[in-house]
């Protein structure tokens, strides 16, 4: 593809960006730029420059984002343009260490642990270490270990920069601990990854040559989210031509907390003196007034690159802003303008996403989504391959993969339930370690171990069972392998006999795994068990998104990024929750910067509508507290603000809001079909007074007691187990049949006897 036709397709600064290729490139890609155009075009001019496919790398964050560059890139350069690497950070160091992981000590038949698979691991370590878990908690070690590998410190240079500090020395051997049975269980958790990835090329010239050779040009998105050792990974590949291209944009950057480095790409040109900087800044996305009010927010920050986005698209209408009483009717609001959007054709459901800081917020939006029947879909819920079932029949596949997996190993010896006890199983345990053995070498051996007695003939079935399908494996399909798998552990009838609507889900859910190993199957280059273990071991949540389906998405908006919506609502912005209390409080700008850019991340994922909301109050932590408008609300310029802020209860909407303009919140709330989760705040303060002043309040009878079956609008079916006389309520504990016990007030529970 020439310049002169890429003239006819591209603006000036992308076609600057697609034809600079030699020496380092920064492009400063706003939001909405087209910065993904801009790469594909790229590949595929170097292609047709002569620049051999095989030396062209793309390096992104999600698989979503490498599916789609993939996918535009094979349509643009068209043959050999599937020799391009095109993968994320974690898959690009997965495909290297498979091929050299050897050179490091690693088998390269390696498992990868999840975050799920590290906290069992973590929790084994305290065991063993005496660790007092209620002091020092395993996800809090297992963050400051990440933190550390993010910035390059593995466990010996951790013990040796913090040897003087006596609060750090349980850190320092849960460190070293963890190390230790990751590398004896021939394992990597997704830290290590990249870790061990930049390890292996500083401690191996002759890998790092063969690399650096391949990739003549490499090209990074995202860059603002870059930490430090995904830094030093870039660093070391391109250096020996140094045909590195980075895209980013530093006010998109809001991933400190996962250990990203703004200064990555702000001290970019004092990293490459040479370097060209580029600047996107015409959006393709927004209306103007969204961009407007996205960069009368951002213009705040000091620490960021200068620029302005700019469109040619249409005004648009102005930014919406509600602010409610209560987090409920804030809720409330949102669920029927959503509804009422849908019913006047203006937006589908799939066309609307509700973001908001905290996961915390989405449990009352659920309920009011709930009551209106609007399909929803959280985004940052329980991950599919997070699920028990899926995990354990994963935990089969990695103990044929990988033996030495004991993780793996002992999440299944029991599943389905095979007698073999605890004592037994800790005999195993203390005999692999006296061996220096794997958990699995050592149940191959059980016969060997004379305390186990009869529990061993206990042990031989499963160890044949594996050992069996271990011998096939090189003849088998992944698909075969889960089947057999299946087959000889009778997880399924397990499930089918069991008969409940959870045990239906979760066979709907096994065969959903069945369809992917089929999809890799049919669609993967060389496809492999272990290639397949991998695969589902680096898929991110939001990758899980179907554009197709007609559901409206609520996420946070750290998940927000990336992504874009024809309607968008902000929800809860108050001082306080956004930006967050401990901001504001404290004196570190940094933070309050990163959360201003947060901010213009939620603004700009807007095409035609954005809606803001907040309350006065809402419960936090059991208790009710009052949040003033968020600053960075009273930072967008009034002319684009379509509201204010409301004084007492009484409010008429603007007609934008509903299908009837006449009429009022209050006049819709009584034509609500269904029950609200709660009370009005006003009803509330009065009854919090009348308990305080010591009025009697009246209850009301429930029609329901101990042992009786009852029916919850979103739990299902359960039976009452307690209930208690609370004060002002009834405080019911009731155990559902799909979700577990459940503590709930009876007023906000609306339970039904069945």
């Amino acid at each position: 593809m020439s310049s002169l036709e890429l003239n006819k397709i591209l603006n000036p600064e992308q076609l600057l960006g697609v034809t600079t290729t030699e020496g380092p490139v920064l492009i400063l890609a706003g939001a909405g730029s087209g910065k993904t155009r801009v790469l594909t075009h790229r590949v595929a001019y170097l292609m047709e420059q002569g620049v051999a496919p095989y030396n062209i790398m793309a390096i992104t964050f999600t698989n979503k984002a490498a599916g789609e560059m993939r996918e535009r890139v094979n349509n643009l350069a068209g043959y050999g343009a599937d020799q391009v690497w095109v993968a994320t950070f974690h898959s690009t160091c997965v495909r290297i260490l498979r091929q050299f992981a050897d050179r490091i000590g690693y088998d390269t038949n390696f498992s990868i642990y999840d975050a799920d698979d590290s906290k069992t691991l973590m929790k084994e370590v305290c065991k063993h270490l005496n660790i007092d878990t209620k002091k020092y908690k395993e996800k809090r070690i297992l963050g400051v270990i990440s933190s550390a590998k993010d910035e390059m410190i593995n466990e010996e240079e951790f013990a040796v920069r913090n040897q003087s500090d006596f609060m750090m020395t349980t850190y320092i051997s849960a460190y070293r601990e963890y190390q230790a049975r990751l590398r004896s269980n021939n394992a990597f958790d997704f830290d290590d990854l990249i870790l061990k990835t930049v390890e292996l090329l500083k401690q191996d010239p002759e890998v790092l040559n063969y690399y650096q050779n391949r990739f003549k040009y490499i090209m990074v998105d995202e860059y603002q989210d870059t930490n430090t050792v995904q830094f030093e990974l870039v660093r070391l590949l391109a250096s020996s031509h140094e045909n590195l291209c980075v895209v980013g944009d530093d006010d998109q950057s809001i991933y400190k907390f996962r250990g990203a480095n703004i200064y990555n790409i702000l001290n970019f040109e004092q990293h490459f003196p040479n370097a060209t900087v580029i600047k996107l800044e015409q959006n393709y996305r927004s209306t103007k007034k969204i961009l407007f009010g996205a960069n009368a927010v951002i213009k705040n920050n000091v620490g960021r690159k200068e620029k302005a986005l700019w469109t040619q698209n249409d005004e648009g209408e102005k930014i919406r802003f509600r602010q409610f009483d209560s987090a409920y009717e804030e809720a409330e609001f949102i669920a029927m303008d959503v509804r009422s959007q849908k019913r006047r054709g203006n937006f589908d459901f799939k066309e609307t996403a509700v973001l908001y800081r905290t996961n915390a917020q989405s449990r009352i939006l659920e309920e009011k989504f709930l009551n209106e029947n609007i399909p929803y879909r959280i985004v940052g819920g329980v991950n599919f391959y997070a699920r028990k079932e899926i995990k354990d029949i994963l935990a089969y596949l990695k103990t044929i993969d990988n033996g030495d997996d004991d993780i793996a190993v002992q999440r299944i010896i029991n599943v389905p339930k095979r007698g073999i006890g605890a004592t037994s199983l800790g005999k195993v345990s203390a005999y692999a370690r006296e061996n220096g053995m794997s958990f699995y070498a050592a149940l191959l051996e059980s016969s060997e171990i004379s305390t186990l007695g009869k529990a061993s003939a206990k042990i031989a079935p499963f160890v044949e069972f594996i050992e069996k399908i271990k011998i096939k494996l090189p003849e088998m399909t992944v698909p075969e392998v889960i089947h057999s798998v299946l087959d000889g552990t009778g997880y399924v009838e397990e499930l089918e006999a069991e008969g409940t609507d959870e045990a239906m889900a979760r066979i709907e859910n096994i065969d959903e795994l069945l369809n992917k190993a089929i999809l890799y199957q049919e669609e993967g280059e060389n496809p492999t068990l272990s290639g397949f273990l991998e695969e589902v071991a680096l898929i991110a949540d939001i990758d899980r998104l179907d554009e197709n389906e007609d559901y409206v998405v609520l996420m946070t908006l750290h998940s927000a990024k990336g992504l874009e919506f024809e309607n968008v609502y902000m929800a809860g912005m108050e001082d306080g929750l956004f930006p967050s209390f401990m901001t504001i409080s404290g004196d570190d700008d940094a933070e309050l910067e990163e959360e201003r850019r947060l901010c213009y991340v939620g603004i700009t994922r807007a095409k035609q509508q954005l809606t803001m909301t907040a309350a006065k109050t809402r419960m936090v932590r059991g208790e009710w507290q009052y949040g003033a408008i968020s600053r960075f609300v009273k930072e967008l310029p009034s002319e684009i603000i379509d509201g204010s802020v409301w004084e007492g209860k009484s409010r008429d909407f603007a007609a934008s809001s509903f299908d009837e303009p006449k009429k009022s919140f209050a006049e819709k709330k009584k034509e609500a079909t269904k029950p609200t989760a709660a009370s009005s705040y006003a009803a509330k303060l009065k009854e919090m007074k009348a308990v305080s002043a010591g009025t009697k309040i009246e209850k009301n009878t429930l029609s329901y007691g101990v042992g009786d079956r009852v029916k919850h609008q979103k739990f299902g079916e359960g039976t009452v187990n307690h209930i208690a006389d609370g004060g002002r309520d009834f405080e019911v504990t009731v155990e559902f049949d799909r979700v577990g016990v459940k503590k709930m007030f009876a007023s906000f529970a609306k339970l039904q006897k069945c």
